[in-house]
C-alpha cells in the first residue's frame, strides 16, 4: 500500500477488502487492486479501476495530499468499474463521479458495455480509439488496447510499470468465455500489443490471484503458463472456447 515515487511519480496499489472496502465481503472475496497514479508535485492523480469503496479510495488520495483528476477503467466489469455483477450492486465510477466531478477513460468500443454497465452518460466518458497516452501532470501514462477479456479492455504503461487490469496475472489471465470475450484477441495482446513492454518492466495486475502482488516481466513470461505455446494455434488449443 505504500506510496512509490521514481523524480515526480506518485503510484499506489490498493487492495480491495483490506486497504479499502474492508468490510464489503465482495470486495474481500474479489481480491481487486485499484491503482493511484500521479504527480506528486502537482498533487494531481487518477484512479485506475475506482470500485467497491469510492470514498474510501478518495480518503487515501486527500491523505496522501492529492486530488483526483480523473478514472481509468482496464474494462466494463462491475468489479473494476462498479455496476450490477451477480444481483449485486457494486459501487464504482458513478459513485465516485457524485462526489468529484471528473471523466471516466475508456476503450471507445467499451463504451457503450460501461454506460450499461455503471449507468454513466457518454458525457462521463472520454473514450480513446486503440494505443495512445494522457498526462497526469507531467506523468505520461500509455493506454495499451490489449482486448480478448473484453473488446475494450486496456492496460497502463508508466513508468515501467505495467497496470494489466484482468488481460495479464502474475499466473493465468483474464477469462474470454465472458460477454465479449476472444481467445484469438487475447493472444495477439499477450504476444505482440505487450511485447513492447520490457522484460524489466514491473506487472501490477487487476487481482492479487498469487501470493505476490507484482512481479517483473521477466518472471512473469518465464513462469506464467499464457506464454508457453509457440503458436497461435498450440493457444488456441490450450486456451480457447
Amino acid at each position: 500500500m505504500n506510496a512509490v515515487t521514481n523524480d515526480r511519480l506518485y503510484f499506489r496499489q490498493l487492495l480491495s477488502g483490506r486497504d479499502f472496502a474492508q468490510t464489503d465481503p465482495i470486495a474481500q472475496q474479489m481480491v481487486n487492486f485499484v491503482y493511484l497514479i500521479g504527480d506528486s508535485e502537482t498533487r494531481e492523480a487518477v484512479i485506475v479501476d475506482p470500485a467497491y469503496d469510492p470514498a474510501g479510495i478518495l480518503q487515501i488520495l486527500e491523505a496522501d495530499d492529492m486530488k483526483c483528476v480523473g478514472m481509468l477503467g482496464t474494462h466494463y466489469h462491475a468489479d473494476h468499474v462498479g455496476g450490477s455483477m451477480m444481483g449485486h450492486r457494486l459501487s464504482g465510477a458513478a459513485e465516485l463521479l457524485a462526489q468529484t466531478n471528473v471523466p471516466l477513460h475508456v476503450q471507445a468500443n467499451e463504451a457503450d458495455f460501461v454506460k450499461e454497465v455503471t449507468g454513466l452518460d457518454e458525457t462521463d466518458l472520454v473514450t480513446h480509439a486503440g494505443s495512445g497516452s494522457i498526462h497526469v501532470g507531467e506523468i505520461t501514462i500509455e493506454l495499451l488496447h490489449t482486448p480478448g477479456h473484453t473488446p475494450g479492455s486496456q492496460s497502463f504503461l508508466v513508468n515501467n510499470r505495467l497496470v494489466a487490469g484482468d488481460t495479464l496475472f502474475l499466473q493465468g489471465c483474464g477469462r474470454t468465455d465472458l460477454p465479449g470475450g476472444d481467445p484469438e484477441q487475447l493472444y495477439h495482446s499477450l504476444t505482440k500489443v505487450l511485447s513492447k513492454v520490457p522484460d524489466d518492466a514491473i506487472l501490477f495486475p487487476g487481482h492479487r490471484y498469487s501470493p505476490a502482488p507484482s512481479a517483473t516481466m521477466a518472471d512473469t513470461r518465464a513462469q506464467n503458463m499464457v506464454f508457453a505455446p509457440k503458436t497461435a494455434e498450440q493457444w488456441m488449443s490450450m486456451f480457447g472456447q
